[in-house]
């Protein structure tokens, strides 16, 4: 075969592997956009038959379209901007503490035996019990409901971090570490070298994980106690009886929910070594 044809049949099969890429990335995006079609044409159709149902017409403002109506005027009297933003802050220390706690927790789980078999039912023990349950005491043991909040986060974050780094550092070949001590590594370049690259994307999959857990403790634990976010508003709202505002709330919570467990998901894809091989 000629050099012109060699280069001709690359150019033909570039061409339709970016063409099969457009594709595919053209059906990604329909079905998403479909997936939330058939979302609000759901909540659309159930707004409606509450609103023709003459006992509970008075609730027809869940519906989509109050709701959509009301986001302007949370915006501009700036309830969700101040949500938000308290509900990010509690969020974000709850998160850190978490992760700084779960993951040498971890990696002592994966490198050593002995504690690993001594922590293993108190452990066990300590994650089964429901974050929320832990509420009563850390009203008494904290000062402030924000303090409070942010320990039933890290409390509720922590296991997915901690076994996540643990099962990563299991499946780490153990030759790894003997060749490493055989050319005089210390233990922060075992862990900084070795360990922590090597178990990146267990790490940030059990941070994903804690997300998950850390959001949905987040709005109840906001329901009592505080004046400020997206569990206190919905509580306003309800009480207020405004109904499209809480349904507005709730969205909010849906969307940036949605928006850090995709943010998580591209860190993952994009920091882990596992998926560049």
């Amino acid at each position: 075969m000629s050099n012109g044809a060699a280069t001709e049949v690359v150019e033909v099969a570039t061409q339709s592997q970016s063409s099969r890429a457009f594709q595919s990335a053209g059906r990604r995006l329909f079905n998403w956009v479909a997936g939330l079609a058939i979302l609000f044409g759901l909540w659309w159709i159930g707004g409606y038959l509450i609103y023709i149902n003459p006992d509970t017409t008075t609730f027809a403002d869940f519906g989509p379209i109050p709701t959509f109506e009301a986001f302007p005027i949370l915006w501009e009297d700036g309830t969700i901007q101040a949500a938000v933003s308290a509900s990010g802050y509690r969020l974000g220390i709850g998160l850190l503490i978490a992760i700084c706690v779960g993951v040498p927790i971890g990696i002592l789980l994966g490198r050593s035996r002995t504690f690993r078999e001594l922590s293993n039912s108190p452990f066990q023990l300590l994650r089964m019990i429901s974050p929320l349950s832990w509420e009563p005491i850390a009203v008494i043991v904290f000062v402030t409901w924000n303090q409070a909040i942010i320990f039933l986060i890290a409390i509720a974050a922590v296991w997915p971090v901690a076994f996540s780094t643990a099962a990563g550092l299991a499946k780490v070949d153990p030759a790894w570490f003997k060749v490493a001590k055989n050319l005089g590594a210390k233990p922060w370049h075992m862990i900084s070298k070795i360990i922590l690259p090597a178990i990146a994307f267990d790490i940030l999959t059990g941070i994903r994980l804690a997300l998950g857990v850390a959001w949905i403790v987040l709005v109840p634990a906001e329901f009592l106690g505080v004046t400020s976010g997206l569990g206190y508003s919905i509580e306003d709202a309800r009480e207020t009886l405004s109904y499209n505002h809480l349904t507005a709330m709730v969205l909010v919570i849906g969307v940036l929910g949605y928006l850090l467990d995709s943010t998580c998901a591209m860190a993952i894809k994009r920091f882990s070594w596992h998926r560049q091989t």
